[in-house]
């Protein structure tokens, strides 16, 4: 005769007890971890999907005839004449050419935006005496659209290289010198503090302490500062260009060849896509903590 497993009280507390070594072995709750971490989440694939349903659209319209080939070209009309110019060129010039040129334009100005605007805006965020000095003048030309102040450009540098690369330069510049001001204001007054406590030069302040809390906000504006770059090319190469990708979108568009005009949008796109995602590994890298704290 075999025994039928109880239900009684001591097999309640058995399992109550096994209930509670289970608990005591699992391991502790992350913050956020229940409800989910604001932004948490991989958004490839929906990032996918929204590409392809906008290739599907953009397809949808033009086989349609919804829509003239003068206005919105197909798809494959875009991938023959990108074809096209790599082989023949556009202008007599080869297309790895325009897209040099414009690159070189693009990322002098920004590394000399930076060169100069992180040190500035660093400075500003740590004296008065300096943010009094240069605070007015960045944040009067700050919004001032790069096609007013062209023509100053041309008039006090003339029509050559050095006007494209400033006229980028300064819609670069804003943006750099003020995330790095603000990026002073990451640093914790308590750290601050306690640095100068164990002896401290205000230069070891300013690399051990501050520079740490202010690099995430000046990768972040590094990266918005590129972008306005790539805005003002095309504005840049209004300027006697006869070579460089916003060239050869404003002389196609004269010529209302549309499939060269938006393959020129495609290709300021991808280089400026590709730039930000090196920007972000890069952040990855060097500031890890963002975002955790």
């Amino acid at each position: 005769m075999t025994d039928k497993p109880t239900s009684g009280p001591a097999s309640r507390v058995g399992a109550g007890e096994s209930r509670l070594g289970r608990l005591a072995r699992a391991r502790p709750t992350k913050p956020g971890e229940i409800y989910g971490v604001p932004g948490q989440g991989s958004t490839l694939w929906l990032s996918a999907v929204s590409i392809l349903l906008f290739l599907f659209v953009w397809w949808l319209v033009t086989a349609m005839g919804w829509v003239k080939p003068l206005f919105v070209p197909s798809p494959m009309t875009i991938v023959t004449k990108l074809i096209s110019v790599w082989n023949v060129g556009f202008t007599g010039t080869p297309f790895l050419v325009h897209v040099e040129i414009s690159t070189v334009r693009v990322f002098s100005a920004f590394l000399l935006a930076c060169v100069v605007g992180i040190p500035l805006g660093l400075a500003m965020g740590m004296s008065p005496l300096m943010r009094g000095l240069f605070d007015p003048p960045i944040e009067f030309y700050r919004p001032i659209p790069p096609l007013a102040y062209l023509p100053l450009m041309i008039i006090w540098f003339g029509i050559g290289e050095t006007s494209k690369i400033l006229l980028i330069f300064l819609s670069v510049f804003a943006p750099v010198v003020l995330g790095a001001r603000s990026g002073v204001k990451s640093a914790s007054i308590e750290q601050i503090h306690a640095a100068y406590s164990f002896g401290a030069t205000r230069w070891q302040v300013l690399r051990h302490v501050i520079m740490p809390s202010a690099l995430p906000e000046i990768l972040t504006a590094m990266r918005i500062g590129i972008g306005f770059g790539w805005t003002t090319l095309v504005a840049a190469e209004m300027v006697a260009a006869t070579q460089g990708i916003g060239y050869m979108v404003l002389s196609a568009s004269q010529f209302l060849q549309t499939p060269v005009v938006i393959m020129g949008i495609f290709v300021i796109a991808i280089i400026a896509f590709a730039f930000d995602l090196l920007m972000r590994f890069i952040e990855r890298r060097l500031v890890p903590w963002k975002g955790r704290m």
